[in-house]
């Protein structure tokens, strides 16, 4: 009996070290494929009838002879991104894979696009996923209602996603997209920002790998699929440095760890693209103190390809400047805290009266307390974006709305102004004989994470249009995050990336989730409904970008110099009389609850309620109203020191619309440019009537009478909030035009 006890023992333990040996090897898990893309397009009556209507309300706010005005979205991650992948995870709260063809469907059936890229992580890719990619873009072009009138039309790119520890190498992220379809037409591979996330993926540990497939064994072949997926991108090999391009093997993976060397590998492709530069003013990963002056400069800015940027998108607006700062230089080059702020509470400044309420409650003496404080605002600087980790056992909420912009709209978490777009537009190099200035068009996007582009069409499922996503549960967040800490009343030095038990724990990733946001659309005046049309529109910065609705926006110079009609948003003109504008607005669509009968004759019940969660862009024949127009003026720094809060008037002016569904339409002159003798860059907000939008309110503060936040009520992902709240609360939908860029020049 004895014997046979010992033999089962034996075999029990053979067997589970077999099944751990299987595991570490990674025999269980399974590569995901790009999935299959549905064979059925949007009827061509329908997209005719799109068409019409557009018409009839440009007719109403006499525009002549109207361009088409189409809508997309250029920032679009699938599993085939690591961040994707891992949030489809069920101890992150995901619902599965989320494959290429789901995002060419939802593009179809479920947002109804115009057109969108694909913009998977760089550093994530490995030759079989390029392969996959560029394949999957082309059958998703391929389904089309009309030869030369496609119901969607879908392009290739990458995102470029670089990440710096320190301000003066951190560059951001910048999307990459392509004109061509065709292998001729495109680069052998993308090219990825170095080997940061690379080298995560190869240095995962055991635990960190196999951990949740114990926690969770109901889930485990998810994770076993996680395994085999970080386990790919970590033996593709990488390609030698100093070559070019097209003498690279086709099997590597290229790295250009700034954007000098991302240029550079471009131009040695030759092909077209266009570079947009997104997330600016994101706090998520971007250090306190990083500067955007930094890439105005021959060497990191490219002209020709860098033309657009990202004003807003799921992961809020980078809209706005604010002469607050995270952070205060020193003469002496130190860092230091700088004092709350009307509209903003310094994280760092939080961080220290955390310490000093500990403090004061142990019964400590003020002036120990008050060296205390001092002490942890420091610690919290010198941490960077790993700052919050200096006060040990914090609770989200004690954080309050520290690091936010207060008086934004839907700002990105963690604001940093020195990235924000307005002050992009604001600042100049003087350091060559001729000033150099960005000239960016302005665009909108999703950075949806599941493959859903164009969320913003209606608000809801905020897990799934919102990327929501996070721990499920006490035990995942245990894992994740580590044990509850105790709450002693001193805080502790930042301690560095390698010492953190888990990647997840870099970021404030719970207090993140409330500036999740259904996507932003970026819209195009094209000169027809085609890949070239979109494309040359894109060109021409002939674009504008929306918080998710379809507001139609034209905005135009009616008196450019030398006559020959208006000159269109995206224009860049010289000219020393005073200019002469006119904005004309129309509301987008209220929709219908449900979705059209197309999509649901071409996608299966299963299908449309997991990927559109039953509800469609459907519009109805009535418009939302366009309250107010706003316009924004910039002139340009003329020498390095002029302070740039001064040169954002925003807004400049103001004109509130009549109550009025077919729209709005306003014109204005500047009568002080001529005598300012400077150049100035305008722009224009068309502003909807208020609605409901997920995570309207971010944090949802209770302020005091003085405009202090003194208690918070997150939107979680988990448990914490319950999946049918939606965290809605009234936002104010608006389009942002591309500017005008106006040179004064005295023509007399």
């Amino acid at each position: 009996m004895l014997r046979t006890a010992l033999l089962a023992l034996v075999a029990l333990l053979v067997l589970a070290g077999g099944y751990l040996t299987a595991m570490a090897l990674g025999w269980f898990g399974r590569i995901p494929g790009p999935g299959e893309i549905t064979q059925a397009a949007i009827p061509a009556e329908v997209v005719l009838q799109r068409g019409q209507a557009q018409e009839r309300a440009a007719r109403a706010v006499r525009v002549g002879d109207p361009k088409q005005i189409l809508f997309g979205d250029l920032h679009v991650h699938t599993t085939y991104s690591t961040d994707a992948f891992l949030f489809t995870l069920p101890l992150m709260g995901g619902e599965g894979m989320h494959p290429l063809a789901d995002a060419c469907d939802f593009a179809r059936f479920c947002s109804a696009l115009d057109f969108w890229s694909i913009n998977d992580h760089a550093e994530a890719s490995t030759p079989r996923k390029w392969l996959d990619t560029k394949e999957s873009i082309r059958q998703c072009n391929a389904v089309a209602s009309e030869p030369g009138a496609a119901d969607v039309m879908a392009f290739l790119g990458w995102e470029w996603t670089q990440v710096g520890t320190t301000p003066e190498g951190h560059w951001g992220h910048k999307n990459v997209i392509l004109r061509g379809l065709a292998d001729e037409e495109v680069p052998t591979r993308p090219i990825n920002s170095g080997g940061f996330t690379r080298q995560i993926m190869r240095d995962i540990p055991f635990g960190a790998r196999f951990g949740p497939a114990l926690i969770d064994p109901a889930n485990r072949q998810s994770y076993f699929d996680w395994d085999a997926f970080t386990r790919e991108i970590a033996a593709a090999a990488e390609c030698p440095a100093g070559v070019d391009v097209r003498e690279l093997p086709a099997d590597c993976v290229e790295s250009a760890e700034t954007p000098q060397l991302l240029f550079e590998k471009l131009n040695q492709w030759g092909f077209e693209s266009i570079v947009i530069p997104h997330g600016t003013s994101w706090g998520i990963y971007t250090p306190r103190g990083s500067d955007w002056m930094k890439q105005l400069n021959r060497a990191q800015h490219d002209p020709e390809r860098q033309t657009l940027i990202e004003v807003y998108s799921g992961h809020g607006n980078s809209e706005e400047y604010r002469d607050f700062h995270s952070l205060e230089i020193q003469p002496d080059g130190s860092a230091t805290c700088p004092e709350p702020h009307a509209n903003h509470l310094p994280s760092c400044w939080r961080a220290g009266e955390l310490i000093r309420e500990r403090c004061q409650e142990a019964g400590i003496d003020a002036a120990e307390c008050e060296e205390r404080a001092a002490l942890t605002r420091q610690r919290h600087v010198d941490g960077s974006i790993l700052g919050h980790h200096v006060v040990p056992g914090v609770r989200m909420e004690d954080w309050l709305d520290s690091g936010q912009c207060r008086d934004c709209f839907l700002p990105a978490f963690n604001m940093r102004p020195q990235g924000s777009v307005q002050y992009i537009a604001a600042i100049g190099n003087f350091d060559e004989p001729e000033p150099q200035r960005f000239r960016f068009g302005f665009i909108a996007s999703s950075d949806v994470h599941t493959a859903r582009p164009g969320t913003g069409y209606k608000e809801f499922a905020r897990r799934q249009m919102a990327d929501q996503s996070g721990p499920q549960g006490e035990r995942a967040r245990q894992f994740l995050f580590g044990d509850a800490q105790e709450q002693p009343a001193e805080s502790v030095p930042a301690p560095s990336i390698a010492e953190l038990d888990s990647a997840l724990q870099a970021s404030e990733i719970e207090r993140q989730q409330s500036f999740w946001l259904t996507g932003g659309l970026v819209a195009v005046h094209a000169g027809d409904r085609s890949r070239d049309g979109v494309w040359e529109a894109l060109e021409r910065r002939e674009v504008y970008g929306t918080s998710g609705d379809r507001t139609l926006l034209w905005f135009d110079l009616v008196n450019p110099p030398g006559g020959g009609g208006e000159a269109p948003m995206g224009s860049a003109v010289a000219m020393g009389a005073a200019p002469r504008f006119r904005v004309r607005a129309v509301g987008a669509f209220e929709q219908k609850p449900g979705c059209p009968e197309y999509s649901t004759r071409s996608l299966s019940a299963d299908r449309l309620a997991y990927l559109c969660k039953g509800e469609c862009y459907n519009p109805s024949d009535t418009r939302k109203h366009i309250t107010r127009i706003e316009i924004v003026r910039i002139r340009p720094q003329t020498r390095p020191d002029e302070p740039v809060g001064a040169l954002i008037e925003d807004p400049w002016l103001r004109f509130y619309c009549p109550d009025d569904p077919s729209g709005c339409s306003v014109e204005f002159e500047d009568p002080q440019f001529s005598a300012a003798a400077r150049d100035a860059v305008y722009y224009a907000r068309a502003i909807q009537e208020p609605s409901p939008a997920v995570n309207g309110a971010n944090l949802r503060c209770e302020f005091d009478a003085d405009g202090n936040c003194v208690s918070v009520r997150p939107c979680h992902p988990d448990e914490r909030t319950p999946a049918s709240d939606n965290c809605l609360a009234d936002t104010e939908e608006r389009a942002w035009s591309s500017p005008i860029y106006v040179d004064y020049a005295d023509l007399r």
